[in-house]
């Protein structure tokens, strides 16, 4: 049996499966954090990456946003600095660093990345942005993920992206059969397509096509969307054996601390396994101490002190 990961020490957690990984998850009892970051940012506390900062303050889980898998940046981590940040974007071919493993070695917490699914046929009630083809979800930035050593994927859609539940469920079957870790499926947000956040046909058709994790907008996000609308949610995820995620990514997570506390316990009243905190603060990250915030509302100052201090070196 796998030790639950909020005990677990970086020593324990480099060893598991993506299985492992996920028991690890469920054994937490709704206590697992993950804290969403822009790679591409100036980092938050200057010369140090915004994974560091998270893992700091209580993160059990990291996710980078905007990573581009074939011109892979994460600013703050040796070797990354921004003035060899801006050469490399301008030679990109000189640069041969793969981050994913010098982070992971800095923080002790499983990494993941952002991939999107966009439809180009999705009808937008927004502005429709174009992305990177590094950052967009195919077999190629998949494959590319896999060889970097990266532990789950996150396929979901940023703000005006025109990522569709439709495409997310062809991505999640695509990285099935090209990736070994986890895989999470669902949107935060709309993504500017117009068409409902979270389905009961597009939970069933996650699983189905067999995404690990179901994320959902975290109730007091998402307008309409109801505590009754997130367990009849996990319900159908729990048939399927997937754990869900809730996420704060509508620039909530720079809101007050007792906004944080009150999505924080509504949510996990809820029954999810992970509660996700965006990247809406000063460089790309929420406010470090509303992650500490959400730390002590789900599980107290214990497991918080607990998390914060744990060596890497362990």
């Amino acid at each position: 049996m796998v030790k639950r990961l909020i005990s677990a020490s970086y020593s324990d957690v480099a060893k598991m499966t993506a299985q492992e990984l996920k028991q690890s998850i469920k054994a937490s009892e709704g206590r697992t954090i993950l804290s969403e970051n822009v790679v591409a940012a100036s980092p938050q506390a200057g010369d140090i990456s915004n994974a560091e900062v998270a893992a700091a303050f209580g993160a059990d889980l990291i996710l980078l946003n905007l990573f581009d898998c074939f011109n892979p940046v994460v600013q703050g981590i040796p070797g990354m600095s921004l003035e060899e940040v801006m050469n490399y974007w301008q030679h990109p071919e000189e640069n041969q660093i793969n981050p994913i493993p010098i982070l992971k070695k800095l923080i002790g917490r499983p990494v993941g990345v952002n991939l999107e699914p966009v439809d180009e046929s999705s009808q937008m009630f927004s502005e429709k942005l174009t992305i990177a083809k590094g950052r967009t979800s195919s077999k190629e930035t998949i494959q590319r993920a896999e060889e970097m050593g990266v532990d789950f994927i996150c396929l979901t859609g940023n703000p005006g992206t025109g990522v569709t539940n439709a495409e997310i469920a062809k991505a999640v079957k695509i990285a099935k059969e090209n990736f070994s870790g986890l895989i999470i499926a669902g949107k935060m947000h709309s993504a500017g397509s117009d068409e409902p956040v979270v389905s009961t046909e597009a939970v069933e058709a996650y699983a189905k096509a067999g995404a690990d994790i179901l994320l959902l907008p975290a109730v007091g996000t998402v307008q309409g969307f109801s505590e009754e609308d997130m367990k009849a949610a996990i319900a159908i995820a729990k048939k399927y054996d997937l754990l869900t995620m809730s996420a704060i990514g509508t620039s909530q997570e720079s809101a007050s601390k007792e906004t944080i506390r009150q999505i924080a316990l509504l949510n996990k009243i809820c029954g999810v396994d992970i509660q996700h905190i965006g990247d809406a603060g000063y460089g790309g990250l929420a406010p470090a101490e509303n992650i500490y915030e959400m730390s002590l509302a789900i599980r107290g100052m214990r497991h918080t002190i607990n998390r914060m201090a744990r060596s890497v070196n362990r």
